[in-house]
């Protein structure tokens, strides 16, 4: 073996060789570019192109124009503020064709108003998508669809006519309270009768097979709702009976309730069998086994603590040509 002189002088000599040989092959391929930059012969990655400045055309006599953001113009020049380079420039009044000028503004006040009516229909039809994602499936006859909103609704043919909810009162039978004044032994039960105010509903229809839908409000205690109850409802879903008003005066009576010491006896309306479907969560649709002859009625919760005080009224008037049949035995 050699020397470690001898050793270290062969370790330094190989070192130096492999460091010429990597510094040759980076100056053969050239140096390195910077970071982010390409290098030449590369493709370049396209980037989005800038859109032309807005502004107003300009037009010139020659066919060209100016796209300025506004201009002036004094005695034999025209001041303008260059949209491309953002400078005021100055030229000719005489250069301008002021006839194409105008032209092109009222091109583009068109081209603007077109643009907002498309942007208003644009989101109207959003508005009513939105819609008909929601009600799309509630779909109560060919092409129409349950509106949105809580409360009842009545379905005559292709029409939907919302109704609203009318306030009844209960009212003593006076003649019941003669009677008990009188007898001796206080076992005559005493009556009250539920009425509506008005001979008449303000809702009308001439269509005696009708259906109805009922949209609830979803169970949230933070949520107000339109439809209004006289006491707490059941858990069950609605229970809705379909009652023949009977005039009497100026009010329809719905309801005679018999009580004896404070407690019911029994509750006398003139209900029309409807049956019930649940088409959607909350929305429930009421249908009949027959048409309804002219008449008074009222659509009528009936809660756990009896029939709601609030209640959806209409009337179903004869059709022209035909009789109206009688409203209804009096109590």
């Amino acid at each position: 073996m050699g020397s470690p002189r001898v050793v270290l002088a062969i370790g330094c000599a190989v070192v130096l060789s492999w460091t010429s040989v990597a510094s040759y092959g980076q100056s053969a391929a050239g140096p390195t570019p910077p970071p982010g930059r390409k290098q030449s012969g590369e493709k370049a990655t396209p980037t989005s192109v800038p859109g032309l400045p807005r502004g107003k055309k300009l037009v010139l006599k020659d066919g060209s124009f100016q796209l300025v953001r506004g201009y002036s113009r004094n005695g034999e020049r025209v001041r303008y503020l260059s949209a491309e380079r953002g400078d005021w420039e100055e030229i000719p009044a005489a250069m301008v064709d002021w006839d194409a000028t105008a032209r092109a503004e009222a091109e583009e006040q068109n081209e603007k108003e077109a643009l907002a009516k498309r942007v208003h229909a644009q989101e109207q039809a959003q508005k009513i998508e939105m819609v008909m994602d929601v009600d799309a499936s509630l779909q109560v006859a060919p092409g129409v669809f349950l509106p949105p909103g809580e409360g009842m609704f009545l379905i005559q043919g292709k029409s939907v006519t919302p109704l609203e909810q009318v306030g009844s009162e209960v009212k003593t039978d006076k003649k019941q309270l003669l009677k008990q004044v009188l007898s001796p032994i206080p076992i005559v039960p005493s009556k009250q009768n539920v009425r509506i105010p008005g001979a008449k509903a303000k809702t009308r229809v001439t269509a005696m097979q009708v259906e109805f839908y009922l949209r609830e409000a979803p169970p949230d205690p933070d949520r107000t709702t339109p439809i209004v109850k006289s006491s707490r409802p059941g858990e069950s879903g609605p229970e809705v009976e379909l009652v023949r008003a009977i005039i009497k005066g100026d009010r329809r009576q719905l309801e005679s309730i018999r009580s004896l010491f404070g407690q019911q006896m029994d509750a006398k309306r003139d209900s029309i069998s409807i049956e019930r479907w649940e088409v959607a969560p909350t929305v429930f649709r009421f249908t009949l086994s027959q048409p309804l002859p002219p008449g008074e009625y009222a659509l009528a919760e009936i809660l756990p603590d009896g029939m709601n005080l609030f209640v959806w009224d209409f009337g179903v008037d004869a059709a022209a040509g035909t009789k109206s049949a009688p409203a209804g035995k009096k109590n």
